[in-house]
């Protein structure tokens, strides 16, 4: 039995709904039973101790937008504000920020002998309130519950990441969870969120670049579901799906190009863009005002970004502490029963980093059956401590796919609001007109 999402009336909280079940029963594994209004049993035993006798088998893999409504419905996602329609994700779900901002001294990994509530008491130096537009300071750490907590099963865990818009504008976050041990690995295979997780959730938000606004409800996490440890495909797999389906285009997309396939999908960054004058990077500026994260298309690109024009050279010198958007030379294609996350071809180098906003989803660059033939990746870079110098078609990233649980019941690009299916080189959605071609760049 698959159970699927029920239409929710106006002003209904989804997170207590019955799933797709007749109206006035609820149930665990087939076995319906009246209920009350909040979804209480009436008059029957506690559902854990009725056996899960009709459930198929469930399959390993990232969960499916329509495996997170089953979550949203049976409790193991809560909230007491509703989970709206366009949070839920082909294979995520987008996090929601809470009433309260706590600027803390530094940030911190909580630990069973400290919940993450004291170390916020232990190191908070402000609060602020987000029920109101508030400002948030560049390079200042805050620490902010998330609306939305967890009670889920023993076989289910979770990894987060931060959205698209998130990464374009430079803002780090991490998921904080009770009892965590570690920061954030940048793989599915090491959970930020443990299997049988329960207890609530907080996002670290660091804006390394611009001054934020920012409000309660804002959306700048996602987290996957993930069931099981499935491994990522290895070279050989993506070999074969490479023949069947197409993993690669380059920029004029007519035919498959030839993926490098070493530990992942190589991903190299495009610094010749179409011809002389075209712009291949965008630098973000100093000093810059607020971006208020609330208001597509309501800021001026050029106040805020530099544009480099193609160098004759094809290298980019990467400027110290500076961030920089650019884009893969790749067109990249996710097929529907897969999930992709980017990460650092080298995490051992050290010197810069790349692609804070890192999960793909299904139909990205690919639609509903192969008629998109590939979407370029947009690259958040940033050098540390040391110039770096980038070249054309030089390698800085890898893709890893994930096998699904299942195929979502809903793909990127289908009328569920994704803001970058077909795109180039582009900004986050609060930007309006792109900067034009600036002086080329110096190696």
């Amino acid at each position: 039995m698959t159970l699927r999402r029920a239409s929710q009336p106006k002003g209904s909280n989804p997170g207590f709904s019955t799933g797709g079940r007749p109206a006035g029963t609820c149930g665990t594994g087939g076995a319906l039973r009246e209920c009350t209004p909040m979804g209480t049993t009436k008059g029957i035993e506690s559902p854990a101790l009725i056996p899960d006798v009709r459930r198929e088998p469930r399959k390993t893999g990232i969960l499916p937008s329509q495996e997170i409504w089953e979550l949203v419905n049976d409790r193991k996602i809560i909230s007491f504000d509703p989970i709206e329609e366009g949070q839920v994700q082909p294979a995520s779900i987008d996090l929601r920020l809470g009433k309260i901002a706590y600027r803390v001294q530094a940030s911190f990994l909580p630990s069973n002998a400290s919940t993450v509530e004291a170390k916020i008491q232990d190191l908070k130096l402000a609060e602020y309130d987000l029920t109101k537009p508030t400002l948030l300071e560049r390079d200042a750490v805050f620490i902010i519950p998330v609306v939305e907590q967890l009670a889920l099963p023993f076989d289910i865990g979770g990894a987060a990441n931060p959205k698209s818009t998130t990464g374009r504008l430079d803002i780090f976050t991490r998921l904080v969870t009770e009892g965590g041990r570690q920061f954030e690995e940048q793989d599915l295979q090491f959970e930020q969120v443990p299997k049988g997780y329960k207890g609530r959730l907080y996002a670290e938000v660091v804006s390394r670049t611009f001054p934020i606004i920012l409000q309660a409800g804002a959306k700048l996490t996602q987290l996957r579901f993930v069931r099981g440890k499935p491994p990522a495909a290895t070279d050989n797999a993506l070999e074969r799906f490479e023949e069947t389906e197409g993993l690669v285009y380059f920029e004029n997309g007519d035919a498959p190009a030839k993926a490098v396939l070493r530990g992942g999908l190589r991903m190299s960054v495009d610094l010749a863009g179409s011809g002389p004058g075209s712009v291949v990077a965008y630098k973000a500026r100093r000093n810059c005002p607020a971006v208020d994260l609330s208001k597509a298309g309501a800021h001026d690109a050029e106040q805020f970004w530099d544009s480099i024009a193609a160098p004759a050279s094809r290298r980019l010198v990467l400027d110290p502490s500076d961030f920089y958007i650019l884009a893969s030379r790749e067109r990249i294609s996710v097929p529907s029963n897969w999930a992709a996350e980017m990460t650092q071809f080298d995490p051992s180098i050290g010197e810069f980093s790349v692609h804070y906003a890192g999960f793909f989803d299904p139909g990205f660059g690919y639609g509903s059956s192969g008629e998109i033939k590939g979407t370029k990746a947009v690259l958040e870079v940033r050098a540390h401590e040391v110039p770096i110098l980038l070249e054309d078609s030089q390698v800085v990233g890898r893709l890893m796919y994930h096998k699904m649980a299942s195929v979502p019941d809903k793909l990127y690009g289908q009328a569920i609001g994704s803001s970058y299916q077909q795109q180039g080189l582009a900004l986050s959605k609060q930007f309006r007109v792109a900067p034009a071609a600036g002086k080329p760049a110096k190696a």
